[in-house]
This record gives C-alpha cells, sequence and structure tokens, in this order.
C-alpha cells in the first residue's frame, strides 16, 4: 500500500506537501481552502507553480483533495444545492491547477426529501461538474449519520448509474464509516462480504482509494468519529485483515486520524509495519 495522511495548509499549499514528506508519506490528502467556510481566494499563479514544482520534488502520487464540509449536494434546498454546485464546481478548477488526480467528496443529506429525489440531485451536480476538465470524483462512504446518504453502498452504485458509466468517477472507502455503517470489515468474513457488495453495487474496478481511520464508537453506531490505527474499534487485527487483503493492498491509503505529532508517527509506523508482514507477488 501507498500510505499517507491528511495533512494541513496553514501556512500555504507548499506546507501540506514538507508535512506529509517529513510524516514519511507516499500520498497526500489536504484540503485547497478553508473547509468550513464558503467563501475563498483564488489561486494566484505563483501559488499554483510553487506547489506543482514542490509536489514534483516531493514524489508524492496521487495527490487528492477533499471537498469541504459545508456543501450538500443532495439538498432539496434551491439556496444551499447552488452554493454546493458552485462550491463543487470551483474545486474541480483549483484541482486541474495544482495538477491534483482525486476530488473526494461525501455524497451529502436528503434532509426532509425522498431519497431517490437525494440521489437524482447528486447525480445533476456531478454531471454538471464534469463538464469541467479535472480530477475524478471519488464518492465517499459515509456512517450514515441523520439522513446522511451514501452509508449504503448502493446509494454510491445509484449515483454512478444515474451519472453514467463511462464518467470520470470512483469511490473512496472509509474505513471508520464502512464500520460505523454496520460493516463487520473487522472479520476476514465481514471483509470478504462487503468487498462482494462494492463490486456488486458499483464494480471494484471503481475502488480507487481508502480513507484508513479507525472507529472511535462500536460497530453500526451511525456515529462518526475517527481514531488512531489499532486503538478504536476496528483494533490491529481488523487492520492487518485489511491491509492484508490482496484486493486492497494496490491502494493508495490516506490517514484522517485525530492531529497530534506523537500519534501521526505512531499510526504510519503501525500501518507501515502491518504491511511488512505481507509478502506481495
Amino acid at each position: 500500500m501507498r500510505f499517507g495522511f491528511h495533512c494541513s495548509i496553514a501556512g500555504g499549499l507548499v506546507r501540506a506537501l514538507e508535512r506529509a514528506q517529513a510524516l514519511g508519506c507516499d500520498t497526500l490528502q489536504f484540503f485547497t481552502r478553508n473547509p468550513r467556510g464558503w467563501r475563498f481566494t483564488p489561486l494566484e499563479p505563483s501559488q499554483v507553480e510553487a506547489f506543482r514544482l514542490r509536489a514534483k520534488e516531493t514524489g508524492l502520487t496521487p495527490l487528492v483533495v477533499h471537498m469541504p464540509y459545508l456543501p450538500n449536494l443532495a439538498s432539496p434546498r434551491g439556496d444551499l444545492y447552488e452554493k454546493s454546485l458552485e462550491s463543487l464546481k470551483a474545486e474541480m478548477v483549483r484541482c486541474r491547477a495544482l495538477g491534483v488526480n482525486y476530488l473526494v467528496t461525501h455524497v451529502g443529506k436528503a434532509m426532509e426529501s425522498e431519497r431517490s429525489e437525494a440521489l437524482e440531485r447528486v447525480a445533476q451536480a456531478l454531471r454538471q461538474a464534469m463538464d469541467l476538465q479535472g480530477p475524478t470524483i471519488l464518492l465517499e462512504n459515509t456512517a450514515g449519520q441523520g439522513s446522511e446518504l451514501g452509508a449504503e453502498l448502493r446509494d454510491l452504485g445509484r449515483i454512478m448509474k444515474l451519472v453514467g458509466r463511462g464518467a470520470r468517477m470512483g469511490v473512496c472507502i472509509d474505513t471508520a464509516h464502512a464500520f460505523q455503517a454496520g460493516y463487520s470489515i473487522h472479520t476476514t468474513g465481514g471483509l470478504g462480504a462487503f468487498l462482494e457488495e462494492l463490486d456488486r453495487e458499483v464494480g471494484l474496478d471503481r475502488l480507487e482509494l481508502l480513507h484508513l481511520n479507525d472507529s472511535r464508537t462500536p460497530l453500526g453506531s451511525r456515529v462518526d468519529r475517527h481514531w488512531h490505527i489499532g486503538e478504536g474499534h476496528i483494533g490491529l487485527e481488523g487492520f492487518k485483515i485489511i491491509i492484508g487483503h490482496s484486493l486492497l493492498r494496490d491502494l493508495p491509503a490516506i490517514m484522517e486520524t485525530p492531529y497530534s505529532p506523537f500519534w501521526d508517527r505512531k499510526n504510519m509506523d503501525r500501518v507501515r509495519g502491518l504491511d511488512r508482514m505481507f509478502v506481495y507477488d
């Protein structure tokens, strides 16, 4: 596996690359702007040039951007939906400028609307975003809090079918979210069943990225709380099963564990230790 972290851009976009390199990452995920606000400053050509140059020097690949938290592509409320769509489009443009490979987005919340209608709104937004040349969009599974879509793999498959098979799309599977949604991926049989369902609903050829997170909440909790590798309910044995699975071992894996200089290094040491246990062909 190629391991990395979601790294902060505090101090500038290039700082995320430098932080990832200092942690011994192979790959990197970051936000291109404040994830908790709507407003943002356009990228300056000098920023883009510096980022591209430093990214090439580090050799980090793939480069992954995560959408901000506020957009809801499933919203039935016109004003929020339009703002969310414009946010997605803006992120596509920013990622294209920076040479980013993947843009990860949550599916959104249905709120008071019917599930089928909400999924169609997501697909409509994605179709419009793909009119812009940019990175491959990855739909991320969710824990299923409230009216959140994407906890069931069939939601991701339905959206992709609505958008169209030929679209530049894939999926990102978050281990904590899958576990919290009720999938027992910490066991050999449970992970096998999960991957069979993923293949049936989406297609394993569309699985492009893992978010490698332990869960602070128990199986099926529907409560999204990430935790350090081996310290949560998935546990070290669970991650040994995940990292060692033949269908997953060639994927890039991003950790989104709570920030801590001590734990970042410990988390990296743990996943690399598990990775070394397996002999790859």
